[in-house]
């Protein structure tokens, strides 16, 4: 729903902030809240995801570790 900007003008501070308002409870009305399965689902795609992450961190920073050790033993 587009409004020209006469309409929006016409409306008024209060009324454009009642719109405002009543548009985001529509916009609310439209969300679906997960399932449990779906939920737990999401939770272990996370899981992994972080799990992933951190050793791919760990694995950086132990080899940049050793890369800086050798490099300044020399």
């Amino acid at each position: 729903m587009t409004e020209t900007t006469a309409q929006r003008k016409k409306r008024g501070f209060f009324g454009a902030i009642s719109l405002f308002f009543a548009q985001v409870i529509q916009e609310l009305r439209k969300v679906v809240s997960p399932t449990r399965k779906e939920l737990v689902n999401y939770w272990f795609v996370v899981l992994m995801f972080v799990v992933i992450v951190m050793v791919m961190v760990g694995l950086l920073d132990f080899v940049f570790g050793k890369v800086a050790v050798w490099s300044f033993t020399r």
